[in-house]
């Protein structure tokens, strides 16, 4: 994943792959609600992987513990939620973006570092920025992960969410304004290291072969 490719997931206005499970969305909601533990499952495997991607940029030192924390309060306040499978999305991504703060006020002072290991790529069935290789997806996270946290947490959001920018707004409590001015910093930082990244230099070495 480019800079170019970024920049392109991050201003486009294109709505999100839709549901893709075997029963309607809004009645695998309902059935959820209810304790069906199939219809559970199905909302899991489908919001997952754009939720750790998200988390491993956001909160790399603890994103499976983090990941844990959401589905827990997701299926604690299923019965509470309303809405499409885009409402869904920018629920359970606020939902990430406090848990997030909360585990980032409960970690000790120090820093970590995190390896980027079993990143789980998409899939057809997958309603996140669609990634043909894993390799990129790890180095497109590894570089998210270098940009300053507001940065790379609107960018996240835009990007591996897929959330629009009244959606990210709303999950980070900023204007759209604010979010916009976020995202167009976070691609100028990438475009200015962009000569640096592996995956850059991996296609021009290819490129003259």
């Amino acid at each position: 994943m480019t800079v170019e490719s970024l920049a392109a997931a991050a201003d486009s206005t294109k709505v999100t792959p839709s549901w893709s499970g075997a029963a309607p969305f809004q009645e695998t909601v309902a059935a959820a609600a209810r304790g069906d533990e199939k219809a559970f499952a199905a909302l899991w495997r489908w919001l997952h992987p754009s939720l750790t991607r998200y988390l491993q940029v956001v909160a790399p030192w603890d994103w499976e513990d983090v990941a844990s924390e959401v589905w827990y309060s997701v299926a604690r306040d299923l019965g509470s939620f309303t809405g499409d499978e885009r409402a869904w999305r920018a629920w359970v991504l606020t939902i990430a973006r406090h848990r997030t703060i909360d585990a980032a006020r409960r970690r000790a002072r120090r820093v970590d570092t995190v390896a980027i290991t079993d990143v789980d790529c998409a899939d057809e069935g997958d309603a996140s920025t669609p990634v043909t290789r894993h390799v990129e997806l790890a180095e497109a996270l590894a570089v998210l992960r270098t940009l300053p946290p507001s940065q790379a947490d609107v960018l996240a959001l835009r990007v591996i969410g897929g959330l629009s920018v009244a959606e990210t707004a709303e999950a980070l409590d900023k204007s759209e304004g604010a979010v916009r001015v976020l995202c167009h910093r976070g691609l100028r930082h990438l475009a200015e290291g962009a000569a640096s990244l592996p995956l850059s230099s991996t296609r021009a070495d290819a490129g003259r072969r």
